[in-house]
């Protein structure tokens, strides 16, 4: 996901979210929130099978409730039922799984089976893989572009998109970034899709008919910028940056950087409220940083220790609750720690 190198986990459980703890590496954003302010709570622990071994992203299909787990470690993807707390069954065979893309219109999960370089097609009813395509090296993050009805592998040490037909797993191509490439995304407003061009420090806009890059946008104050999401609407996206702890607002407008936020030490994955107009950052260190919006711009209202390897989370903006899977979050075993702002 954030490295080709994952940060070692020390396995801790984790005493909830609010509490006092320290982390095995310090951020300079975390700070417990002012008195009034909104702080994240746990409402709930789901257990997972398996062992403590690394998670990666996470995707939830909102409607059936139906959130999709990658972990890395077992090279499966755990299937989870978010309204009854139950896991649904395991998805093995995926050798060192990280990327998962649940699209609920096609009734397709889509996960990146980095230790095979492969893009993987599952089917969302039954579990059943329904076909393998080659990509290129260390696929990673996925995005779906209905407007072409194509999926978006970002291949990280590749340097390069490969793009796939969602339906048959056909190949459609491949976009050349150079250097290592973050996560995309599909922008609907204008039917580009978006890369955080991490080696560069920009924002690869590509053309998805023509499969160019039309457009590369500048980050200054970023450093390895590898996550992203977007609150297309707003026209705005957000990318952050792991070396140097940031999260930048970029104006699709003007495409300019309109924001800087201090987040935990190395961010990794990100993922937009847009009922609630708040954003998520889950940190390599263990630190959850929260952001809300107040006008266009974003402001921390919450940065704290959750726990050891809570780099990724999902949100359902139906319920406004997060999700982060996490090594020893139930009895010692990997779990799901259910949280909600209050």
């Amino acid at each position: 996901m954030r490295r080709l190198a994952a940060v070692a986990a020390i396995v801790l459980a984790a005493t909830g979210c609010t509490v006092q703890a320290s982390s095995p590496v310090a951020s300079p954003a975390a700070s417990t929130s002012a008195v009034g302010s909104p702080g994240l709570h746990i409402v709930a622990r789901i257990p997972l099978p398996g062992g403590n071994s690394r998670f990666d992203y996470a995707s939830l299909d909102p409607r059936r409730g139906l959130l999709f787990v990658a972990h890395l470690g077992a090279s499966q993807i755990v299937e989870i039922n978010i309204r009854t707390d139950r896991v649904v069954r395991t998805i093995p065979g995926l050798p060192q799984v990280h990327g998962v893309l649940v699209v609920p219109a096609l009734h397709r999960v889509y996960a990146t089976a980095t230790g095979a370089n492969t893009v993987v097609r599952i089917d969302e009813d039954t579990g059943r893989v329904l076909g393998k395509t080659a990509t290129g090296a260390y696929p990673d993050g996925l995005a779906y572009d209905p407007a072409n009805r194509t999926i978006w592998t970002t291949n990280e040490s590749g340097g390069s998109e490969t793009i796939i037909d969602a339906a048959t797993g056909a190949l459609r191509g491949t976009v050349h970034l150079g250097g290592f490439a973050g996560n995309v995304a599909y922008d609907p407003a204008s039917g580009h899709m978006l890369v955080a061009a991490q080696s560069s420090n920009r924002l690869a806009v590509i053309d998805p008919a023509a499969r160019t890059v039309i457009r590369r946008v500048p980050l200054p104050g970023c450093s390895d910028g590898h996550s992203l999401t977007l609150d297309s609407p707003a026209r705005l996206a957000f990318v952050a940056c792991d070396i140097n702890d940031v999260l930048l607002t970029v104006d699709m407008n003007t495409w300019r950087v309109t924001g800087t936020a201090h987040v935990g030490v190395e961010p990794d994955v990100v993922a937009f409220d847009p009922n609630a107009g708040r954003l998520y950052v889950a940190s390599e260190s263990g630190y959850v940083t929260v952001l809300q919006f107040h006008g266009r711009r974003l402001h921390v209202i919450y940065s704290n220790y959750l726990a050891d390897d809570a780099h990724v989370v999902a949100v359902d903006p139906a319920t406004g609750r997060s999700y982060f899977p996490v090594l020893g979050a139930s009895g010692g075993h990997p779990g799901v720690l259910v949280c909600e702002i209050k």
